[in-house]
């Protein structure tokens, strides 16, 4: 068979595989930070190479107003075989990273990728800054797609794909939209997307996500005097922006942390029971996964009635992602500061509005205004959630070559409490549905210091996207 020679390809060009996947992560393209707009740019240019070299026809393209102003996108196509007749798919994934603060918490620089035994487990994994988030389970696409071209000679072993790799993913994809309007003609004429920036339930346990979370990004600034204040001469004079923000933050929830906001549960659907009998049946050890990550049993907390698994993947939260206000630096400094501020975020399920969120906090702040201070908002933008069909034929191929990738494992049908906003928003303009075809772990650290990329997962990626492509070269369109 065709797939097996093109398994046999991937499986011996693998130590070449994994040192292009370092050499990848070694740019450190944080597209938050513009001291990194270059770095994000060449990573973008490192993709369109790899691309290019596995015969798909690559552009790399401007975006924001002006155009440059923000990271490029890499935009492909491999046209297909004049017989194939199977679905037009989507492939998205993301260059950029998050900034590697606290960098003193790595065991090793971030943008100086290292392969490591697998604590606890058989293996090795690569540590770095985007090992998972995206750039490895991207790369597992990109062997996938270079194994079918050394195999076959044909572009994507004849599929007709669309690839689209952003460089803003991670600083809230804030041109997308706008990209994606501009070439709508062009990417509406796939069929279905498919993504591989999700997890999986374990170590061998493949999973299809069918649910991720919108996200509504914020900052809030209270401000008070026009000047910093000595707290011997002003304290208990006048309000102490910290502390008032610090007491109005703190009635986001009640009792049973519900947050408090107005309207917040607008769109939230209730979780079906087929859904609670499905998810508890995955075995999810919920006091397992907190040891691992430093918290006692007493740590699963949350809205009250809802297990773990269906407060992540099936409720709204609201949570405060950073405070600033006074003096931070060592030793100390007697200042009663002139303002305060907090990054807020909410992850939204189902049909809540990430626009309708962002006010309703802002309008529930300047109903909590503490005396004396005045607001200032920040919306950091955000994204829409996306709950997708699970009984389409490309999600029925995906789980089938899960299973042979995986020796014979069944994937399971999850959700995530993570945020892909791209779904929500093709979806919302082209109507396209998502596949997330996902392999990192619980325990890969995103987001955080010590980022890593098992490369068992790794492997079961790659061998994953060859046999999907497969499954794709001998279907037809719905």
């Amino acid at each position: 068979m065709t797939a097996e020679r093109v398994l046999s390809t991937l499986s011996s060009n693998e130590s070449a595989a994994i040192a292009r996947l370092i050499d990848w992560l070694r740019i450190p393209s944080v597209s938050t930070d513009p001291a990194y707009k270059a770095d994000t740019a060449r990573a973008a240019e490192w993709a369109a190479a790899r691309l290019r070299e596995s015969g798909l026809k690559v552009e790399v393209l401007p975006t924001g107003d002006p155009p440059g102003s923000g990271h490029p996108v890499v935009l492909a196509e491999s046209q297909g075989a004049a017989d194939y007749a199977g679905p037009h798919v989507l492939f998205y994934g993301h260059c950029d990273v998050q900034p590697p603060d606290p960098l003193g918490l790595w065991a090793s620089p971030p943008f100086e990728p290292v392969i490591k035994p697998a604590s606890g487990e058989v293996g090795e994994r690569i540590v770095a800054r985007g090992a998972v988030d995206d750039k490895g389970q991207v790369a597992t696409f990109l062997e996938a797609l270079r194994a079918w071209k050394e195999t076959t000679g044909a572009a994507a072993g004849g599929v007709r794909f669309t690839v689209l790799l952003e460089g803003e993913e991670e600083s809230g994809s804030v041109n997308l939209e706008r990209f994606v309007k501009q070439h709508a003609a062009r990417l509406g004429e796939c069929d279905v997307c498919l993504i591989s920036d999700t997890g999986m339930l374990g170590r061998g346990k493949p999973a299809i996500t069918y649910g991720v979370r919108g996200l509504a990004y914020t900052e809030v600034v209270l401000h008070a005097a026009d000047q910093d204040l000595h707290s011997g001469s002003w304290g208990g004079r006048c309000p102490n922006p910290i502390s008032e923000l610090a007491k109005v933050l703190a009635r986001l929830w009640d009792e049973n942390r519900r947050v408090t906001i107005p309207g917040f549960y607008e769109g939230v659907r209730e979780l079906s029971k087929a859904e609670r009998e499905a998810w508890a049946g995955l075995g999810f050890d919920q006091i397992d996964a907190l040891k691992k990550v430093g918290l006692p049993p007493e740590g699963d907390v949350g809205e009250k009635g809802f297990t773990a698994l269906e407060r992540e993947w099936a409720r709204p939260t609201a949570e405060l992602n950073g405070i600033i206000g006074g003096y931070t630096g060592k030793g100390a400094k007697t200042v009663i500061p002139s303002h305060a501020s907090a990054k807020v975020s909410f992850r939204l399920v189902d049909d809540q509005d990430p626009r309708k969120t962002t006010q309703r906090f802002f309008d529930w702040c300047s109903a909590n205004t503490p005396p004396g201070c005045r607001w200032e908002f920040i919306d950091h933008s955000g994204g829409d959630p996306a709950t997708v069909a699970t009984d389409s034929p490309v999600l029925a191929a995906a789980r089938r070559a899960l299973k042979g990738a995986s020796g014979g494992a069944e994937a399971a049908l999850i959700k995530t409490g993570g945020s892909i906003p791209v779904a929500g928003m093709l979806k919302k303009q082209l109507g396209l549905e998502t596949i997330f075809m996902g392999f990192g772990l619980d325990d890969d650290r995103v987001h955080s210091p010590n980022e890593k990329f098992e490369l068992e997962c790794y492997r079961l990626g790659a061998r994953a996207h060859v046999l999907l492509i497969a499954e794709l070269r001998g279907m037809k369109k719905a």
